[in-house]
């Protein structure tokens, strides 16, 4: 038997090219890479407006069933499935997003995909990368310092300082600032106010870089964004504090994707990181658009479950985008389908096809949610060792009913040859002409029936409640002409509900929305449901006390 090697160990042992044979597979002139290292580099904004005449390749979206502990791989599966289409001809280009430091040294981990289906080099993206997480927090936070400035020196916009709504951020899990009091200590220090932190990914900034197409349309965002009101209720936005200027300049170098690449040196674009939960939980369109213009295939991934990631990824970056997808794989382990089905995670090596076709309910589910929009989709078996033959074939059945394919995928452990079936199906959809995406909702319906009807349509919600303050919230919303707006849930990743503990595929359930929270730079407004929180926590045992470096310098623990 091979002997085990961890993502970490896998990634060192690693053969890479110099990136400018990277850029090279892709057609990038070396004089249009900013190169980090030998290894990773920024493509040049000037080259990436160059590119603006030419055809589209084929855009594949990577999803997944309801995210449980047992693990699904989707990351893990958009990186084999990029391999996999090189490894058959394809030009291929992978997009990916940047991981947040708050998971890595939290519960779930990095995310540069695992086993022999990774970007490399894995730990310096997993950790600071090239710096863009650190310049979308300064930018944030310069934000809210011009803010209590501006209020401290007269106050001339006539601020409202009970009605600030910017917030400020930083890239780690850390609940003890969810709520703090700030500008305490005297008058020097400003005028005492409620304030919160929230994580680098859930800042509107992070979502205006991933929208926005090129540095003007950036700084035109970022001059939008509402950061409160004044006393007579009337909107306040970074414009009016002088902050857009600086704030572009502190994303100038963000906002140029990052190029790196697999394990078997498929290029791929890794670049801007919202969580799907809370924010809209896509690459960024810069990235996307790029890759699109410069490789026949372009496989991409949507943050957490299909109910969140893939309608985010539709309803708000294609629309807002122009994209329109050629077809989607939604991942699917027999491990989480039995979690789904109500096995506890200590018992899922044992096999239990009756748990098994009670979860894959979950699988049904999602795969109808993005077959709703007009986009083809195949099923993606991520296999582990425990998996038996009859947990398989039970999967492949229950989606030969629902009309759609279900292939094995061994790329974890083989790379692009255990993702050819998969890469040559995919192929053949996107090639087929089938898609015939729409969102859906149009942008004229009203926020509330937005709200609504993604409650209904994608979670399967028999009531949606919404407390009087956020029905006049989204009335002003509308008033101040946001109504043409996308709405961006945020909820719990876990289930189709706003309850973390009711899985497989619930349906009846109540949808409790909490606040609504105006992104106008980004363009949506966010939904928030239940008990989510745009500020995670640590776990008793986070991730953080299993990492650290080894007598000779190497980086251990992280995954």
């Amino acid at each position: 038997m091979a002997e085990f090697r961890s993502d970490i160990e896998i990634a060192r042992a690693a053969s890479k090219k110099p990136i400018g044979e990277i850029g090279e597979r892709l057609g990038i002139p070396g004089e249009h890479l900013l190169p980090y290292g030998h290894d990773k580099a920024k493509v040049s904004a000037d080259f990436i407006d160059s590119l603006a005449d030419r055809p589209d390749g084929k855009l594949i979206l990577v999803t997944a069933i309801s995210p449980t502990p047992a693990g699904e791989g989707k990351t893990t599966t958009t990186v084999g499935l990029g391999d996999g289409l090189s490894a058959i001809g394809k030009k291929t280009a992978i997009c990916l997003r940047e991981p947040s430091l708050g998971p890595n040294f939290g519960i779930k981990g990095g995310a540069a995909g695992g086993g022999m289906a990774q970007v490399v080099p894995m730990e310096d993206i997993n950790l600071h990368f090239t710096g863009d997480f650190h310049a979308i927090t300064t930018a944030n936070n310069l934000l809210a310092a011009l803010i209590d400035n501006h209020i401290h020196w007269g106050n001339e916009l006539d601020i409202d300082v009970r009605r600030v709504t910017w917030r400020r951020v930083v890239d780690m899990n850390d609940r003890a600032l969810r709520q703090i009091v700030s500008s305490l200590g005297g008058p020097a220090n400003g005028y005492p106010r409620e304030s919160g932190f929230d994580i680098t990914v859930a800042s509107e900034v992070m979502a205006i870089l991933c929208l926005a197409r090129d540095l003007r349309d950036l700084q035109r965002r970022l001059g939008n964004i509402v950061i409160g009101a004044r006393r007579d209720k009337t909107p306040v936005f970074a414009r009016d504090l002088k902050a857009e200027g600086p704030m572009t300049v502190l994303l100038r170098d963000a906002m140029m994707p990052n190029l790196v690449q697999t394990l078997e040196h498929t290029p791929a674009f890794v670049h801007g990181g919202p969580f799907a939960n809370i924010a809209h939980g896509c690459n960024s369109v810069v990235a996307t658009r790029a890759a699109l213009k410069l490789a026949d295939y372009v496989v991409t991934e949507a943050g957490f479950g299909a109910d969140l990631g893939a309608e985010k990824f539709f309803d708000i970056k294609c629309r807002k985008a122009g994209l329109s997808p050629a077809a989607a794989v939604v991942v699917a382990t027999v491990r989480a389908l039995k979690m789904n089905g109500g096995v506890a995670k200590d018992q899922l090596g044992t096999e239990n096809i009756g748990a098994l076709q009670a979860g894959c309910a979950n699988l049904g589910r999602h795969v109808e949610n993005v077959q709703s929009f007009g986009v083809p989709v195949v099923v993606a078996i991520n296999h582990f060792a425990t998996d038996s033959l009859n947990e398989i074939e039970a999967i492949r059945n229950y989606c030969d009913a629902l009309g759609v394919e279900a292939i094995l995928c061994r790329h974890w452990a083989q790379g692009s040859d255990g993702t050819e079936e998969l890469a040559h199906k995919v192929a053949e959809i996107a090639e087929s002409g089938q898609a015939q995406f729409s969102p859906l909702y149009p942008d004229s319906m009203p926020l509330l029936e937005k709200i609504e009807t993604v409650a209904r349509s994608i979670y399967r919600a028999g009531e949606v409640t919404v407390p009087k303050p956020v029905l006049d919230d989204l009335a002003r919303f509308e008033e101040q002409g946001y109504g043409k707006l996308p709405v961006c849930m945020a909820k719990t990743q876990y289930s189709f509900s706003a309850d973390p503990k009711q899985l497989g595929a619930p349906t009846g359930h109540t949808l409790p929305v909490r606040e609504v929270r105006l992104s106008a730079g980004a363009g949506f407004v966010v939904a928030v449901c239940g008990d989510i929180m745009t500020m995670p926590g640590l776990p008793r045992s986070p991730s953080s006390e299993r990492i650290g470096l080894s007598e000779n310098g190497d980086i251990e623990g992280l995954f």
